[in-house]
């Protein structure tokens, strides 16, 4: 019986070994497959495009699906791995692939060292492409993140590290890759930085320009200087921990200035439409998680929003210089503006500056964050106002008031006791718009900026929002695609340029949530909103934006320059709208000093809106605005029409304290509520925000 059991054990065990040893075979079997299908596979590679390194075409195409332009740059200029200094390759290793000189195009160790940092840290805080792959990413694929995209890039990756050497790869990626500020490869890189050829560059400059390749626009020496520094003593401290420089080198270098041009050489290769071609990489990027380098590399099919008449007709407005007022000799007032349709969302048109600007450099119709003004009153305290019952025909008090110290004034001093919310709107009275936002309660005019989309923080709390006085402040594309909800129906979609991304394979990479839209009040209240703010156009401070038999609504604004007695001001808005486009214009100096301030009233960006709008508009259908409920006769004329500088907020620096308010008389018809605001309750004066 022994024996039987000692048998029937044996056999099992010999089954066991048999069956181990067909699975070894078999995994040797597939594996030896693997590899030859691997070889064959990559065998089948073609990289003879890496002898000449041309990045793929984007294209980006307008609203009506045609192509706008093509987003291709000329071929970048060689140089040979002789002129690249032995400290820029190291530099360039040090930060985007250690490991370099080490692996045969994929690096293992990378990949394993990358997975733990990103599990340990619960998120993608690490990579682990090669320079090698990086290279067949930016000259072959597009950049769409697949793993049939990352399959395909090892694959050229292994070509690529069997067919050139270690010295031809690294001379192939630089001479190839974008440094930003239209800088295509290592040798326009350092002469747009430095004004140098590449065999001069020095340790310090070659370790930024190392550590651009991450995100170059970003990381541009001279638009972020900051954050170019910080960036480039990383890439040195790294060089250091690889023993590439020595302590007291690595010492010496972090406290040695940037070293670059002291202005950027003006590019002759100005890329079509350059503001609208840098909020389409801004949203791909913010918005859809590409990359710069992706979108300018990454041969992608880019359908906008964008209209090309009205862009076209945007820049030749913006290239007058006598629409504008005269500035300083050592500074050039500025501008931004946008054009958007509110019926979809759609950016049609986008300005960024005046004169002579770069390529991807400070676009102030998106990047802008100055204090709004008056622009404020529709949206932070007379639409809540309709949606509480108050009518344009209900009565507010203009006279002095105190609220916990915070005194709000109207320019000139001037006070005309009993008027409309109509009236109080068209000529911009500061008091009756403050005094009404305390009556309703500062969290009304706080969750009513929330609703149009504007961006508010605790600080914003004051009876300053009233009159625009806002901490950080907002850009015309945000105050556009606010004044957007009056002209649809109160409806709120938000701004975008781009509809769909797709790669060149064919699939959509991104797409516009078009169900995104926001209901944000009630048509009716859209409509009245709308008709008074016609008013302001036909008969108050925004006259100067009317658009002949165009019906158009809009809203002025400026913010005062402290120390000037009232006369200056520090920017100057206008905000208006026909029933198919949406207009937002700002003017300012970039840098407000006492030497450096606005001495024109707000019909300065009126007159620019107008030229704006007319142009844009030629030959577009004359439309009409839906039928208002809200005003039943024409308000009584007080003969007291103001300047249109009293949009600006005229207060200097009120307390924070709970307001003690010398409640002005109610109008007894009208239906708004009486609640007692509960905020800190007072107004602030605007802070700018320097750009």
């Amino acid at each position: 019986m022994r024996s039987e059991m000692h048998y029937q054990k044996a056999k099992k065990r010999g089954l066991w070994k048999k069956l181990v040893l067909l699975v070894m075979l078999a995994c040797v079997f597939f594996a030896v497959v693997g590899v030859i299908a691997f070889k064959f596979m990559v065998e089948r590679q073609d990289v003879s495009l890496l002898e000449e390194p041309l990045p793929a075409a984007t294209i980006i195409y307008d609203q009506n699906n045609e192509e706008a332009l093509r987003i291709s740059p000329k071929k970048a200029e060689a140089v040979s791995y002789d002129s690249l200094p032995e400290q820029l390759i190291e530099a360039v290793v040090a930060v985007e692939d250690k490991r370099f000189f080490e692996h045969k195009g994929t690096d293992l160790q990378g990949i394993a060292r990358a997975m733990m940092t990103n599990l340990t840290n619960g998120k993608t805080v690490q990579g682990a492409s090669t320079i090698t792959q990086q290279l067949a990413k930016n000259v072959f694929l597009s950049q769409e993140r697949t793993w049939t995209r990352k399959w395909k890039e090892l694959l050229l990756a292994e070509k690529i590290e069997k067919n050139y050497d270690k010295q031809q790869i690294i001379t192939f990626y630089l001479n190839q890759i974008y440094f930003g500020e239209g800088a295509w490869g290592i040798k326009k890189a350092s002469e747009v930085y430095f004004g140098i050829p590449v065999n001069e560059l020095s340790l310090t400059q070659s370790a930024l320009l190392a550590g651009m390749i991450k995100a170059p626009s970003a990381l541009s020496p001279y638009s972020h200087p900051e954050e170019a520094k910080a960036r480039r003593n990383v890439v040195l401290k790294l060089m250091k921990d690889q023993g590439k420089i020595d302590q007291s080198t690595y010492e010496a270098s972090v406290k040695e200035p940037l070293h670059i041009q002291s202005s950027k050489p003006s590019s002759s290769d100005a890329i079509k439409y350059p503001y609208f071609i840098d909020q389409v990489i801004r949203e791909a990027s913010e918005k859809y998680g590409l990359t710069e380098n992706e979108v300018l590399h990454g041969g992608f099919r880019i359908y906008t929003t964008l209209d090309r008449k009205m862009q076209e007709a945007a820049e030749q407005v913006y290239s007058e210089d006598s629409l504008f007022p005269s500035s300083s000799s050592d500074q050039l007032i500025q501008s931004g503006a946008v054009l958007v349709d509110p019926r979809d969302g759609g950016i049609r048109a986008l300005i960024g500056g005046r004169g002579e600007q770069p390529f991807r450099g400070f676009n102030r119709a998106v990047q802008l964050k100055r204090q709004p003004g008056s622009t404020m009153k529709p949206i932070s305290v007379y639409t809540p106002a309709l949606e509480r019952g108050y009518t344009p025909d209900s009565t507010l008090m203009d006279e002095p008031v105190n609220f916990g110290g915070y005194q709000p004034k109207n320019a000139g001093g001037s006070y005309h006791r009993e008027v409309s919310i109509y009236e109080a709107l068209i000529h911009s009275y500061n008091v009756p718009a403050v005094s009404l936002l305390n009556e309703m309660g500062i969290d009304a005019g706080m969750e009513a900026a929330k609703r149009f989309g504007i961006e508010l923080t605790d600080s914003d709390r004051t009876l300053g929002l009233a009159l625009g006085g806002l901490q950080e402040g907002v850009s015309p594309l945000a105050m556009a695609e606010a004044f957007g909800v009056f002209a649809n129906d109160g409806t709120r979609i938000p701004a975008h340029a781009i509809t769909r991304i797709e790669p060149a394979e064919g699939e959509t990479t991104a797409q516009f949530d078009s169900n995104g839209s926001v209901k944000v009040t009630e048509p009716a209240v859209a409509r009245t909103m709308t008709a008074m703010l016609e008013g302001v156009v036909k008969e108050g401070t925004g006259d100067a934006a009317a658009l002949g038999d165009r019906q158009v609504a809009g809203k002025t604004g400026t913010t005062e320059m402290p120390g000037t007695g009232g006369q200056g001001m520090k920017d100057n808005w206008f905000v208006g709208y026909t029933p198919q486009l949406v207009g937002a214009v700002w003017l300012g100096y970039d840098h407000t000093d006492a030497s450096h301030y606005l001495t024109t009233t707000s019909k300065a960006a009126a007159a620019v809106f107008q030229k704006l709008m007319s142009e844009a508009l030629e030959g577009e259908p004359v439309m009409a605005f839906a039928k208002a409920p809200g005003i039943s006769k024409k308000p009584k004329d007080t003969g007291k029409k103001q300047e249109e500088k009293e949009d600006k907020p005229k207060h200097d620096k009120p307390g924070r304290e709970k307001p003690k308010h010398d409640k002005p008389e109610k109008d007894k018809t009208k239906k708004g509520p009486s609640d007692e605001h509960k905020g800190k309750g007072k107004g602030r004066e605007g802070k700018n925000d320097e750009d």
